[in-house]
């Protein structure tokens, strides 16, 4: 295995991965390996993201380099740190959501599929301010909480989402966000929002953006001031019945729904995004075999 420092394009040449990225709004390669997702930024600044095809868990330092975290991450997919900066992973083909504290190694299993809570295919995470964490079942249609005390509750069920992916909650704590990527023909390709209570609970479902017939959203961020991002689109077909209407990038949306920004990334497909850097200006993107990086103009958040 070795770290090629190269982009989607021949023509395009990558960023010096021992600084951050000194254009804004400019699009910039920091390194390539196969299959990219799930980004998220620890406190030293160090991304951990996943690599699905050989399932391990790899974590780049600038100025560095790249390594590997986890070997054997049962197709671990989205990524977060909470905030005690312990690892929350989704493992995809173990139906499980675990936490690793990286000091010592220790993995603890924080939900997994059973009976009482059904779990196929867990994708994305993200955590509110009281330290809950919520995750997409892509599979099976559902939207869980982890309350602190180690409750798991369905959120939301079959019969209110259709293929849940990428999710992340507003700064305040008062919206909740998930994409919604069914790619067959007719089905639900969006952004939806929800009014997010006190108590977890989520109520007034609506869309917030629609993406059909192009390629839905994937993974979602949001920045300080509320502003979402989200990995959006294609570059060419797939096979599916997916149009390109969606321009592949990152999609930047007011709390309101307006699209304000958008940066264009030519590799598909783009699959997640997260903040990082000293002043969380950098915004770091997975696509396809390459992990991005671009320099925005506001603060990010860590959810």
């Amino acid at each position: 295995f070795g770290v090629v420092f190269a982009g989607g394009c021949s023509d395009r040449p990558p960023a010096p991965a021992s600084s951050a990225p000194a254009v804004e709004g400019a699009v910039e390669p920091v390194v390539a390996v196969a299959f990219t997702e799930g980004p998220t930024v620890d406190a030293e600044g160090n991304v951990f993201f996943t690599e699905i095809r050989s399932q391990r868990i790899l974590k780049f330092t600038p100025g560095a380099g790249l390594t590997t975290f986890r070997e054997n991450s049962n197709a671990a997919n989205g990524l977060v740190f909470d905030s005690q900066w312990r690892l929350i992973a989704a493992e995809g083909d173990a139906r499980r959501v675990t936490r690793t504290d990286l000091e010592t190694g220790e993995i603890e299993v924080l939900a997994a599929d059973s009976p009482e809570t059904p779990i196929e295919r867990p994708n994305d995470v993200t955590f509110d301010s009281k330290g809950r964490i919520y995750f997409t079942d892509y599979a099976g249609n559902r939207v869980y909480r982890i309350d602190p005390d180690g409750g798991v509750h369905r959120i939301l069920g079959p019969d209110e989402v259709d293929v849940p992916n990428g999710i992340v909650i507003s700064p305040d704590d008062r919206t909740l966000y998930h994409v919604e990527a069914n790619q067959k023909e007719g089905g639900s390709r969006c952004i939806k929002a929800y009014d997010l209570a006190a108590d977890g609970t989520v109520s007034n479902a609506r869309i917030f953006h629609d993406f059909y017939p192009g390629r839905s959203a994937d993974g979602l961020a949001v920045d300080s001031a509320g502003n979402l991002y989200a990995a959006a689109g294609l570059n060419r077909p797939r096979g599916t019945s997916e149009t390109l209407d969606t321009e592949a990038g990152v999609h930047v949306f007011s709390p309101a729904g307006e699209k304000i920004a958008f940066y264009p990334i030519w590799e598909d497909t783009v699959t997640n995004l997260a903040f990082g850097g000293d002043d969380l200006r950098t915004l770091y993107v997975t696509a396809g075999k390459t992990l991005f990086r671009i320099r925005v103009a506001t603060p990010g958040t860590r959810r």
